[in-house]
């Protein structure tokens, strides 16, 4: 991971604001938002919204994406310097590719039932006559022995 210089999205903005001599009253009213907006953003209160990105983006001739890198930047900044946020980043084993086929989890067993063969032979409704036929003689021989 490659570490930049943290910087918060409201100092980036300072700087703008800074650069293009200009103050937060003046940005707000540019941008058709509330003061509070561009104040919260400078002190760090707030984040910079997809919206936000796309008015900083037309108002400074940078695109939205700049801002939003810059926060999501920031954000990953802020998350790496948390010890407990790291503690649990440690707790993650890395996910590993299978390197054969075999080693895909097997599908499992289908539950159909298996169908008994009949002789090709032998078409379908004759074999049924035929079964019913070794039945009944099978029932006879026995009632025979009894």
């Amino acid at each position: 991971m490659q570490k930049s210089n943290p910087q918060s999205p409201g100092d980036v903005l300072q700087k703008y604001i800074n650069d293009y001599q200009t103050n937060p009253f003046a940005l707000s009213k540019s941008l058709n938002v509330a003061y509070q907006s561009v104040t919260h953003i400078l002190q760090g209160r707030a984040r910079i919204s997809p919206k936000m990105a796309v008015r900083l983006a037309k108002h400074y001739g940078n695109t939205a994406e700049y801002w939003l890198d810059i926060q999501a930047q920031s954000e990953i900044d802020t998350l790496s310097a948390d010890k407990k946020f790291s503690a649990e980043l440690n707790k993650i084993t890395k996910a590993v590719k299978p390197t054969s086929k075999k080693a895909k989890t097997p599908k499992p067993a289908s539950k159909k039932r298996k169908r008994t063969t009949v002789n090709p032979a032998v078409p379908k409704k004759a074999a049924k006559v035929k079964s019913r036929k070794k039945v009944k003689a099978f029932k006879t021989n026995r009632a025979k022995n009894k």
